[in-house]
């Protein structure tokens, strides 16, 4: 965005003056005369920041966090629930924003509504920031004419996926650091500790103990070719991360993710809850099946599991029933099952759905809650075979070096 100086006449007549932000002349007149003031004089203002102003938006996100959005979602129902014009609520939105990068996208949204673009319609510029999930339900909301209840179920929706998210990061969090503080301590230990040992070893000329002599070569390996391994590592680490973003990449790692031990299974229902959840909200909103199964399969974040999704779908657009599709998908619990086959009876599919989408998230919270009690037990074992192998290496020498001097 760019500021421009203006002087104009208002809708009375009396000479006006000020500053505009917009990415053009032709688009900051637009914004003018939509604002009832009749341009006469536009310059373009040089940006002199300070350094204060600049080390700021340096130093900001450039990315809008999740958390920002649900913000955002709040304060779009508090503003359309109370019937405020959305370019004056957007305004005042965009002028309250922290993040720059948040606040032009708003800023562009404003000029576009402003010549005459609806709110989905400018959303749909911005899809790194807005998914189709979003732009669907706003525009649902505008066709309704509830864009408020629109805004609101998507602050829920995206509020309960923040809080599944944040329980397992939070869970595999000790065991993460754990694993990362061995991982330093073998670096370590292989690279300074052992060979001094080893040194000390080799002017006494003894036979060594088998746990000894597998440590020290495993020590010299690091020591001659830690350079090799870090570059194998990052270049094995690039190629498989380059694999991952093609799509049948992306679909292999979605289904080894699920097989991952003890988180595996988690991560799963996780999925399974928020394509329930996505679902649900699109059904309640009014889109039709087709559309609202392709918009799960996209928010439910697993290509795998989206092609499961994209099945369902396919088997609807042939005539089948939910309950046979989804049970053909072979994803769901027979619990689960009945619970779609009652909604589609009852046709209540929408609060069915919110129901099955509450009963995987009270599982993954209560396995996230006990994933700590599960690691711990491996972790412990971990370490104590760590310690046992670098005691066994080190000290059983020492002991029979103290025995051979003793005698």
């Amino acid at each position: 965005m760019t500021i421009y100086a203006f002087r104009g006449r208002n809708a009375e007549g009396q000479p006006v003056n000020g500053q505009v932000d917009a990415s053009s002349p032709d688009a900051a007149a637009t914004q003018l005369l939509n604002r009832g003031v009749t341009p006469i004089a536009l310059e373009e203002q040089k940006s002199q920041q300070g350094f204060a102003q600049y080390w700021q938006e340096l130093t900001q996100s450039r990315r809008v966090e999740t958390v920002e959005l649900i913000m955002f979602c709040r304060q779009m129902y508090t503003i359309t629930k109370a019937g405020i014009p959305l370019v004056k609520g957007l305004r005042g939105l965009s002028a309250s924003l922290r993040n720059p990068t948040f606040q032009k996208i708003l800023l562009d949204i404003i000029e576009r509504l402003e010549s005459g673009v609806e709110l989905s319609t400018a959303m749909r510029y911005h899809p790194k920031v807005f998914n189709q999930l979003f732009i669907s339900m706003v525009s649902v909301g505008e066709g309704s004419g509830r864009l408020d209840l629109a805004f609101h179920q998507l602050s829920e929706y995206m509020e309960r996926d923040l809080e599944t998210i944040k329980s397992i990061k939070t869970a595999l969090r000790y065991p993460s650091f754990v694993l990362i503080a061995l991982a330093i301590a073998i670096g370590v230990i292989n690279v300074k500790v052992i060979p001094a040992f080893a040194g000390l070893f080799s002017k006494f000329g003894a036979q060594l103990p088998l746990p000894t002599r597998i440590l020290i070569g495993i020590s010299d390996f690091f020591v001659n070719y830690w350079l090799y391994m870090l570059v194998i590592i990052a270049i094995g680490g690039a190629m498989l991360y380059s694999y991952i973003q093609t799509p049948e990449g992306s679909r292999q790692w979605g289904k080894k993710k699920l097989r991952v031990w003890i988180v595996g299974d988690i991560i799963e229902r996780a999925s399974m809850a928020r394509y329930a959840r996505s679902f649900g909200l699109m059904m309640k909103a009014g889109l039709p099946i087709s559309n609202a199964l392709e918009l799960s399969a996209r928010a439910i974040d697993n290509p795998y599991l989206g092609d499961k999704v994209r099945a369902i779908r396919a088997g609807i657009e042939r005539g089948e029933g939910l309950f046979q599709t989804h049970q053909a998908s072979g994803m769901f619990t027979p619990l689960v099952l009945q619970m779609v086959s009652v909604g589609e009876e009852s046709g209540q599919v929408d609060v069915l759905l919110e129901e099955v989408a509450a009963f995987y998230e009270r599982e993954v919270a209560y396995d996230v809650k006990k994933l700590s009690d599960r690691i711990e037990p491996i972790m412990i074992i971990i370490m104590a075979g760590f310690v046992t192998v670098l005691a066994l290496g080190i000290f059983l020498p020492m002991w029979d070096m103290y025995n051979i001097q003793k005698a």
